[in-house]
């Protein structure tokens, strides 16, 4: 049981250069964070540089029968935040990292179980944000999440992730 102001442990790192096997990741993730054991998300895979969850709508239904526009936000904030603490992982950082903005545009009901990706706003983020920790020893990247039921783009997510300086 997760105790109110007491960090949950970090999970150890990937060896140099591999990336966490994402059912331990997602394990881990439902221990730090307890609401996600109640988002959904059946799996979780990378596609190159892109993020990609598979979902349940069943728990995220509104009182319509459809997605619910907190729990998508919730969800689309998180993979995020996912793709972000990953991506450092990859590359031998535990680090902290917060949601500094985030903005959602609802396209079309969710009506079905649903696929959201993640990936850098500009294909220059992840170098960037490199470039930041090295010399700043902090830094900030911008990702875009998209959620798709079958073919039809239901919500385009834009979130600013900050990765804190180590305290």
């Amino acid at each position: 049981m997760r105790e109110i102001g007491i960090p949950h442990p970090r999970l150890p790192l990937p060896e140099p250069g591999q990336r966490d096997d994402p059912q331990a990741f997602l394990a881990w993730l439902s221990d730090a964070i307890p609401m996600v054991e109640h988002l959904g998300i059946r799996e979780m895979c990378w596609e190159g540089e892109q993020l990609v969850w598979v979902l349940s709508l069943a728990p995220n239904l509104n009182d319509k029968g459809t997605g619910f526009g907190g729990g998508l936000t919730a969800q689309s904030t998180l993979l995020g935040w996912c793709w972000t603490t990953l991506w450092l992982r990859e590359h031998g950082l535990a680090r902290d990292v917060v949601v500094a903005e985030a903005t959602q545009r609802f396209l079309a009901p969710v009506t079905g179980d649903y696929r959201m990706t993640c990936t850098p706003e500009s294909a220059k983020g992840p170098d960037s944000l490199a470039a930041q920790l090295q010399s700043r020893g902090r830094g900030r990247i911008s990702l875009i999440q998209q959620l798709w039921c079958g073919d039809t783009l239901c919500l385009e997510a834009h979130g600013n992730y900050a990765v804190l300086p180590v305290a």
